[in-house]
């Protein structure tokens, strides 16, 4: 069966609120739980971002999810060496209960250290070569490597019974084709019937034949549609910014300044918006006719979060627990 699990947006929410938030999901009914892993938020609006690997330790042990988390191990803010030594350790103190989910990142956040910031092929062959790390690293090697990404006689000494899966990010159909050779799953981002059965289709062909696909379903959902949309469109408008153009950006003053040409009322185009659950049960039973692993919902809506959270665990939740998969 799908697990449907609650997305942790370190962007919107202080990390004590959000540890609330998430113990809160649990209480209701979500299944597992994700998050991002940000130095800086999209916009000033959002007005947070908490380090996620410390709040990652006090969600895990206040809750029974499992948690992944969405990360950069291409040597920018991070070298491959500490991502490896971070979700070690989380996997040996949860077993199971971790997963990784690198991508090639975004300037907004890797920028601060300062470096020349790569084209895409670039980040994308350094993506893989921190994964190829992380792996070695996990196996127990000791490691030097030199190459895109240097390591120097590295070596962790605290290891899980089971390392964490890898599962790769995905935005366009060349990246999860090329991820389904190497990665042990996907995860990408909700869009049109089309497009998401292109993108299951891509990793498949790639290599992902019978490895797991997440998917992070942006949502806004509120007491009336027009405050679904206004709560989406004040929060979430650079979603209509196309992925090119995410990972080129350096501050969230630059999103923002690219986000007042969004239009409100173009926010349902890339954004799932309804102050009704039924329509939101729709969308998501397709979604786990599908045959996603996985669905962690993220209510981009900041304003009732706590009422989202208490609908769905009531009137969402228990009735996709009733649909079967195909095959």
């Amino acid at each position: 069966m799908t697990r449907i699990g609650y997305h942790c947006s370190h962007e919107q929410y202080a990390p004590s609120r959000l540890l609330d938030l998430v113990v809160r999901a649990e209480q209701a009914g979500f299944q597992s739980a994700m998050c991002s892993d940000h130095f800086h938020p999209w916009t000033g609006a959002q007005g947070h971002s908490g380090f996620a690997w410390s709040w990652l330790g006090a969600a895990l042990q206040a809750t029974s999810l499992s948690f992944g988390a969405v990360t950069v191990p291409g040597g920018w803010r991070y070298s491959p060496a500490i991502i490896a030594q971070a979700a070690a350790t989380l996997a040996e103190m949860f077993p199971g209960r971790f997963w990784i989910a690198p991508g090639s990142g975004e300037l907004l956040n890797e920028g601060i250290v300062g470096e020349k910031w790569p084209i895409k092929a670039d980040r994308n062959a350094r993506l893989k070569e921190g994964c190829e790390i992380i792996r070695a690293l996990w196996a127990g090697e000791t490691v030097t490597h030199r190459g895109l990404i240097t390591v120097e006689e590295a070596r962790l000494y605290s290891l899980p019974a089971e390392p964490p899966k890898i599962v790769g990010a995905a935005l366009s159909p060349e990246t999860a084709e090329w991820l389904g050779g190497w990665a042990d799953g996907m995860i990408t981002t909700v869009r049109d019937r089309e497009g998401m059965q292109k993108m299951i289709d891509a990793f498949r062909r790639g290599g992902g034949e019978g490895k797991p696909i997440y998917l992070q379903a942006q949502l806004s959902f509120a007491r009336t549609y027009d405050e679904a949309e206004r709560g989406a469109y004040e929060q979430w408008r650079t979603v209509k910014l196309p992925p090119p153009v995410l990972a080129e950006l350096r501050t969230p003053a630059h999103f923002e300044a690219l986000g007042e040409a969004v239009k409100q009322e173009d926010m349902a185009e890339k954004m799932r918006i309804s102050a009704d659950p039924e329509q939101h049960l729709e969308w998501l039973a397709e979604d786990v006719q599908m045959g996603y692993a996985e669905i962690n919902l993220h209510c981009v809506h900041r304003e009732e979060q706590e009422r989202f959270i208490d609908v769905f665990g009531e009137r969402v939740l228990p009735q996709l627990g009733t649909i079967g998969q195909p095959g």
